[in-house]
């Protein structure tokens, strides 16, 4: 699939639609989503462009990769969900329910979470 400059991500990367931010670095911005899950929900995104996790691993840069993940790390320990427990979720392609197709995960805690999936 390729990448497509007009999803939400990317407008809001360019400054063209405003967002909560959480946390931004050279590769990483990280802000509220606004259908929060949780009563911590916070999505994490590469400045670059990328479409899944996929996408991501095969074509970032090593440091891309680390900030990433270091940034979702440091914002459940900023934001009080490392003590006691969070979720991270990336959802990719159809049958993974992706919505925008800029890769992304979601940090997710502040509450029992339940089960990850229900089971079959």
């Amino acid at each position: 699939m390729a990448y497509d400059a007009t999803n939400i991500f990317a407008r809001i990367l360019r400054g063209e639609i405003p967002c909560n931010k959480v946390y931004e670095d050279e590769h990483v911005l990280a802000f509220h989503d606004i259908a929060q899950a949780a009563p911590v929900h916070v999505l994490v995104i590469p400045k670059g462009e990328y479409v899944s996790m996929d996408d991501f691993t095969a074509n970032a840069s090593p440091e891309e990769i680390t900030a990433l993940f270091s940034a979702a790390g440091k914002i459940a320990r900023d934001l009080g969900v490392a003590e006691t427990g969070y979720r991270i979720i990336s959802n990719a392609g159809e049958d993974g329910h992706q919505e925008v197709p800029h890769f992304h995960v979601h940090v997710l805690g502040g509450r029992p979470l339940g089960p990850m999936i229900k089971r079959a």
